[in-house]
C-alpha cells in the first residue's frame, strides 16, 4: 500500500523497537522519513534500511529534550523534503523505582523525556504540520498512561498519562486547522528494552498478564501508526488507540 506517499514524516526515537519499525512501516507506504533519535549508529542503520528498500530517509541526531534540537529537526524536514505532514512522538524511558525511591533528578528527567518532549514537539512542528493540509500526529503514550501498572515507576506512568491527556487538548485545538493528533498506547512489545528479562519469570508475568498470551512486536504498532497517519484515518482524532493484546481489556 502507499497510503502516505509523497508525505514526509518524522519520527524521534527511531534508532531501534517500535520507532524504528515505524519509520520502517512508513517508507513502505510511500513516506519519507526523518529519523532523529541520540543514538546515532542505530539511526544511521535505521536510514540505511529504509534506503536498502527503496526508500528516502535521513537521520538526525536530536535530544527530545532540546529546544534547538527540535528547532533542527523540523529544519532539516522542511530543507530536505519540502515540509513535514506527520509527526510520530516516539522517544521515551522508563524507570522501575518506587514513589520512595524516585529521586526528584530521575522524576524530572523521565518526565522530560516522556511528556516535555511531546509538547516541544507539537509546538515547533505545529506551523508545518499545519501547512501540510494533511498534517498527523500520532503520539506514543502506553497502557500506562492508562492504569496503574504494578505501582512502581510512578514518574512514568504520570507522564505517559500526561501524553494521554495532552493528545486530546491539541487534537481539539487543531480540530479545524487541519491536524489530527491521537495516541497509542503499547502493552508489552517484544523490543530490545526486554532483551534482560527474556527467560526470565518477568517476561512470563508479562505473557501471563495479556489475554492473547503473547508479546506484541513492534510491526504491530507500526502498523496502527501507519492507519492513524493516513487519510484512512480522516475523520479520526484526539483518540487513543491500545495495541496491547487485551491488557485494557481486562
Amino acid at each position: 500500500m502507499n497510503r502516505l506517499q509523497d508525505r514526509t514524516a518524522l519520527v524521534t526515537g527511531a534508532a531501534s523497537g517500535i520507532g524504528r519499525a515505524i519509520a520502517l512501516r512508513f517508507a513502505q507506504e510511500g513516506a519519507r522519513v526523518v529519523v532523529t533519535d541520540v543514538d546515532d549508529e542505530g539511526g544511521r542503520e535505521t536510514v540505511e534500511r529504509v534506503e536498502a528498500a527503496g526508500g528516502q530517509a535521513v537521520f538526525v541526531h536530536h535530544d527530545v529534550v532540546s529546544e534547538a534540537g527540535w528547532d533542527l529537526a523540523c529544519d532539516t524536514a522542511r530543507e530536505r523534503f519540502g515540509g513535514l505532514d506527520i509527526l510520530v512522538n516516539n522517544a521515551g524511558m522508563g524507570d522501575l523505582a518506587t514513589i520512595e525511591d524516585t529521586t526528584l533528578a530521575a522524576w524530572e528527567h523521565t518526565v522530560a523525556v516522556d511528556q516535555t518532549g511531546v509538547f516541544l514537539g507539537m509546538r515547533t512542528a505545529a506551523p508545518l504540520l499545519k501547512a501540510s493540509g494533511n498534517g498527523s500526529v500520532v503520539n506514543i503514550s502506553s497502557i500506562f498512561g492508562t492504569s496503574g501498572g504494578f505501582g512502581s515507576s510512578p514518574a512514568y506512568h504520570a507522564a505517559k498519562g500526561a501524553v494521554r491527556t495532552l493528545t486530546k487538548n491539541v487534537a481539539l485545538h487543531w480540530a479545524t486547522e487541519g491536524v489530527r493528533v491521537n495516541s497509542i498506547h503499547p502493552g508489552f512489545i517484544d523490543t530490545p528494552i526486554l532483551d534482560q528479562a527474556r527467560g526470565t519469570p518477568f517476561e512470563d508475568a508479562m505473557i501471563a498478564m495479556t489475554p492473547m498470551a503473547r508479546l506484541g512486536r513492534p510491526e504491530e504498532v507500526a502498523a496502527a501508526a501507519a492507519y492513524l497517519a493516513s487519510d484512512d484515518a480522516s475523520f479520526v482524532t484526539g483518540a487513543e488507540m491500545y495495541v496491547d493484546g487485551g491488557f485494557i481489556a481486562r
